[in-house]
């Protein structure tokens, strides 16, 4: 087959859980069939990523996301609202890669045209009408849901209304623009449940998260003192909600029983409300290279979100590290796991340190968590799998 992949930004270096899901299914799926890439470098230095992209990829056009003022967006912003599409999508139009698209669906026969995220839905717009290519949609989460939630725990009134706004118009729109699709994809159940009940016209398939388990083998255990571990994309309000809801609400009740535990914030563009928790046993990172060299020393990994959607791949990234992890029920929402089995889950803050220290104090349920954990994700989770997956519904779709 021949794969057209179109997406909002070049999928490496790998720095964020949205390039990573799709870094990983190019790469695999590029193994057996002709891919070709459509990307935004988000910033000049993304290029770099291009070369290695070309390694697998059979071709790999990008173009720039232009960053214009306020008020130079204005009049493309009201023309959105107007039409009904979500005023954010107005971000992402760019008649560059409008035309790059033109141009190799121009050149190439293809048999699958695979769009990653809803806010890159209108670039369908750009295909003709007559091909005989398939058109996928996928969501790696449902976005009306996800600006929900971010509405409630946005740090400023103005942020609250534009994610309430944003959500609003994502909900009418999101379900019944993916119906132009010849199939959808999410990344969980949960998220296919809620576009089923949206529009129930729509043909939705399940092709999860993963993890490569041969890359992420289980470490041993290294540290001599307690250290927890939050990895996220500190440029993702949600995750700068976890990051000081835990630092704030949760790390007193658990210094309250082990006074001398770490805790180590991991992830891109910390703002400043993060980079100030550094200090006093927390350590903020920044971007790092290799996220491993932190998992190694740390004991427990903490998922504190209370917003956000889709599925969180760095649960899966502890779960073959060996690492077992503390989380909401929506930093956990969408994968196939059991409370008490292959990781704890809490939401009020007491109980979520209690269940922390419980983790770092009892070895028995330490281990037996390490094992089940390690297991599911081998089983159900990992790349090769998921990418099977994947090309089960392209198989599907084309015959």
């Amino acid at each position: 087959m021949r794969i057209l992949f179109i997406t909002d930004y070049l999928p490496y270096p790998l720095i964020a859980g949205d390039r990573i899901r799709v870094y990983n299914l190019v790469q695999r799926i590029a193994r057996q069939h002709q891919v070709s890439l459509v990307g935004f470098l988000q910033t000049p230095d993304e290029a770099n990523g291009v070369p290695h992209m070309q390694e697998f990829c059979y071709r790999v056009e990008t173009a720039n996301l232009r960053r214009r003022h306020k008020l130079a967006r204005l009049p493309g912003l009201l023309r959105y609202v107007l039409a009904g599409i979500p005023f954010d999508f107005e971000f992402l139009h760019s008649e560059e890669l409008a035309n790059k698209i033109r141009q190799l669906v121009s050149t190439v026969d293809f048999d699958i045209v695979h769009i990653e995220q809803s806010r890159m839905a209108l670039y369908m717009e750009t295909l003709p009408l007559d091909a005989h290519f398939k058109r996928i949609l996928a969501f790696q989460n449902v976005a009306s849901i996800q600006y929900d939630r971010i509405s409630h725990i946005a740090l400023t009134p103005a942020r609250k209304m534009r994610a309430w706004l944003h959500s609003r118009m994502l909900r009418r729109w999101e379900p019944r623009y993916a119906e132009r699709f010849d199939r959808c994809i999410t990344v969980s159940e949960v998220d296919r449940r809620l576009l089923m009940t949206a529009n129930p016209r729509l043909q939705v398939d399940v092709v999860p998260n993963g993890v490569d388990t041969q890359l992420y083998q289980p470490l041993a255990l290294e540290g001599t003192q307690p250290a927890l571990l939050l990895v996220g994309n500190m440029s993702y309000a949600p995750c700068v909600d976890g990051a000081l809801w835990f630092c704030n609400q949760i790390l007193p009740h658990i210094r309250r029983a082990i006074g001398d535990v770490q805790v180590w914030i991991v992830g891109i563009s910390p703002p400043p409300e993060v980079v100030r928790l550094n200090g006093d046993g927390v350590h903020v990172t920044g971007r790092v290279e290799d996220v491993v060299p932190y998992y190694r020393p740390s004991t427990v990994c903490v998922m504190p979100l209370r917003a956000g959607g889709g599925t969180r791949l760095k649960i899966l990234e502890a779960m073959a590290l060996g690492r077992p992890a503390v989380s909401t029920a929506i930093g956990c929402e969408g994968l196939d796991v059991v409370d008490g089995r292959h990781l704890l889950i809490a939401d009020a803050p007491e109980k979520f340190a209690e269940k922390t220290v419980r983790l770092l104090t009892d070895k028995a349920l330490y281990q037996r968590m390490v094992t089940e954990a390690r297991e599911l994700a081998v089983a159900r989770y990992d790349w090769d799998v998921v990418a099977g997956q994947l090309l089960d519904v392209y198989s599907e779709v084309t015959q």
